[in-house]
């Protein structure tokens, strides 16, 4: 295991980054890049969709550090009903009370599928390391200087082969596509970060599959180039500073250049980031 020291020198990337890179480097550059320099902070975009993921992985986290026997004490649903509070109304983007009540409803039903099917809860649940309060991350490329990061859903322990099952919580209605980065990406983090084999990954459809359904895992060979191969893109990018749309503004960057045009309405900030929202029906895909 190579250092993992904290390193802002070093260039971050992570399943999300590498997504925004692919889809447009000016959307890479607006969300993992670019800082207001009135509070020197990223920006970022809230919208009824990530609303929902991000309320639902917030209880599903909340498990993992509990010991198992104690994870069903409390209900799922008091505690999303809770963590809802952070996103109700204009701060998760809804546009109405009827819009924001749909969304909650599917995340009702995704926790009780959950509650419906506790095998996984029932194991030990393996936490990666990480030295401060940033994502765990390894070393992609000590001589590049790439830190790969990321933060996993849930690592469950196998105990019958001391092993781990790497499970991904969906909260959108589009299953993964084959060519995605994501799970070779948590492979190479979790063969990194820790010393057990892996033996298994899934992903678990929340909005439509009582359980997870199982994923065929990585070469890690041939993950570490796909990885490796964008990241030196996005490094070579971050050189030259050639964060151009090549559709001249698409679906991707457009929400984002809304926010430094003003037309975008700021309702909230974190330690590191400010938060916007455009309050539209039509303003996000599902």
């Amino acid at each position: 295991m190579n250092n993992i020291k904290n390193n802002f020198s070093s260039i971050w990337v992570s399943h999300s980054s590498i997504s925004d890179f692919l889809k447009c480097p000016r959307l890479y550059f607006l969300h993992n890049v670019y800082k207001d320099i009135r509070t020197n902070h990223k920006i970022t975009l809230m919208n009824p969709y990530l609303a929902l993921g991000q309320t639902v992985h917030e209880v599903v986290e909340s498990l993992s550090v509990l010991r198992a026997e104690d994870r069903l004490k409390h209900s799922l649903l008091d505690k999303y009903n809770k963590a809802w509070e952070k996103v109700t109304g204009e701060l998760g983007g809804f546009y109405d009370s009827r819009q924001e009540k749909m969304f909650k409803d599917r995340g009702d039903k995704m926790l009780q599928r959950i509650i419906d099917n506790p095998t996984f809860i029932l194991n030990k649940a393996v936490k990666l390391f990480s030295p401060d309060s940033l994502p765990p991350r390894y070393y992609l490329s000590q001589e590049e200087n790439i830190l790969l990061c990321g933060k996993i859903d849930w690592l469950e322990h196998l105990p019958q082969d001391d092993a781990l099952h790497i499970i991904d919580f969906k909260t959108g209605k589009n299953e993964e596509q084959e060519s995605s980065l994501q799970l070779p990406i948590y492979y190479l983090l979790v063969k990194n970060l820790q010393k057990r084999n892996i033996k298994k990954a899934s992903y678990w459809y929340l909005d439509k599959d009582s359980k997870p359904v199982e994923a065929h895992l990585p070469d890690p060979e041939e993950a570490y180039k796909k990885i490796f191969a964008v990241a030196m893109k996005i490094k070579q990018t971050r050189i030259t500073r050639s964060y151009n749309c090549p559709r001249n503004g698409c679906y991707g960057c457009k929400p984002y250049e809304a926010i430094l045009n003003k037309e975008a309405k700021f309702v909230g900030a974190s330690d590191y980031q400010d938060i916007y929202i455009i309050n539209s029906e039509n303003s996000y895909p599902n």
